[in-house]
């Protein structure tokens, strides 16, 4: 779909080793829209209608044999054993020294058959790590990896009239009772042969449709024809990413660094504590220096003056008038504006920050100037889920 984005005006960002479209600026006036009023737009006509992302860039990666559970249950913090097929599943990956290395998710296709979805600029990294756990630790187990990458696109349609736009081009049935949150289906998508999952990183209820490469600008631009009526709104990355801060879903390397565990980042329930077999970094995550209540934590901020998007980066103090060098304690991992709350919300870790819910913080900005923001759930959007589950 390169060339369709071209010609719409797109403006692209590198991410990893592909251009990805980062906003789809329109002439209002006269004059083309800057990234802030494009971003407004494309993130209002998700919440609102429905959207649509070209995600093919998300690495994938084809793991079969019949090891494959049990070669999956040892790589992920969680379980994977009783996965049954058609299900789709979020996990955790750590390094062996207990830290998250990457997050995603993993379909089951068939019982010794899953395809594992990546971000797009860890996916090499992904498939080396499998690789490299496989042949040095457990060569004995009979899996095996291919990157499949670029052989599928992704088109992803997110947002509250999803389900009726695809319903008119889409052999599968869509109903909520049959085609449930975190289910996968094979069907026709404008006549061509697809895999639809119902996953979500907006936080609406929305369809990752995967058709072979070749046929993906077909399937895109049928799609484009029906949606006129429903005023389909293409988003890129900048979209993309306050959509899901707005409900919290994390950015490896970006609100993770290397040093938060599956518990830092309020994410216990991704750990599968008591499976028969070590997953990696068990042992480093179980020590009582990386469980402490003080270490930095995944909190959301919403600044006092809801006019201020605070800086990514800026340092988190609690005392803005201790003397100088001042303790640091957090930093802001993600920050927007969203058009939903009407203010800028960050994402940040904060010492001790689950438990210091409700209380104010300072953010130290590079003119020496301090806002204030409130420590609150990195939830900022439907927080029960329910737009998603539909």
């Amino acid at each position: 779909m390169h060339q369709w984005h071209v010609e719409q005006g797109a403006m692209f960002e590198d991410v990893g080793q592909w251009k990805r479209p980062w906003y789809f600026p329109q002439h209002v006036n006269g004059k083309l829209e800057t990234l802030h009023q494009a971003v407004v737009r494309e993130c209002r006509a998700v919440r609102e209608s429905v959207g649509v992302l070209d995600a093919s860039t998300l690495g994938k990666i084809d793991i079969q044999g019949p090891d494959a559970r049990e070669f999956l249950e040892r790589v992920y913090t969680n379980k994977w054993a009783k996965l049954p097929v058609g299900r789709v599943r979020y996990g955790l990956m750590c390094r062996d020294d207990g830290m998250v290395f990457d997050d995603g998710t993993t379909s089951c296709l068939a019982q010794n058959h899953f395809l594992m979805t990546t971000s797009t600029g860890n996916a090499a990294t992904v498939l080396e790590w499998l690789e490299l756990w496989h042949q040095t630790e457990w060569p004995e187990l009979q899996v095996y990896f291919n990157s499949v990458t670029d052989h599928w696109a992704t088109i992803t349609l997110t947002g509250p009239k999803a389900r009726e736009l695809l319903s008119t081009f889409c052999d599968i049935d869509l109903s909520r009772d049959n085609f449930k949150f975190m289910d996968w289906k094979a069907g026709k998508v404008a006549d061509v042969p697809a895999r639809v999952f119902r996953i979500s990183f907006t936080g609406e209820l929305a369809y990752e449709i995967n058709v072979q490469a070749n046929y993906a600008l077909h399937v895109w631009e049928v799609l484009f024809r029906h949606g006129k009526k429903y005023n389909l709104t293409p988003y890129g990355t900048e979209t993309m990413h306050v959509l899901r801060a707005e409900k919290g879903f994390i950015i490896g390397g970006q609100d993770t660094d290397g040093s938060m565990t599956p518990h830092d980042l309020g994410m216990e329930w991704c750990v599968g504590n008591d499976k028969p077999f070590s997953w990696i970094g068990k042992r480093s995550h179980s020590r009582t220096d990386v469980l402490r209540e003080d270490r930095k934590q995944l909190v959301g901020l919403l600044p006092k003056d809801p006019r201020v998007v605070l800086e990514e980066g800026a340092q988190v103090v609690f005392d803005p008038q201790h003397a100088i060098p001042m303790p640091m304690s957090g930093h802001v991992t993600s920050s927007y504006y969203s058009p939903t709350l009407d203010s800028g919300f960050a994402l940040a870790v904060v010492t001790g920050g689950h438990h210091r819910m409700g209380e104010s913080v300072w953010l130290a900005s590079a003119d020496g100037q301090f806002r204030e923001a409130k420590i609150v759930s990195p939830i900022f959007v439907d927080p029960k889920g329910e737009r998603q589950n539909v």
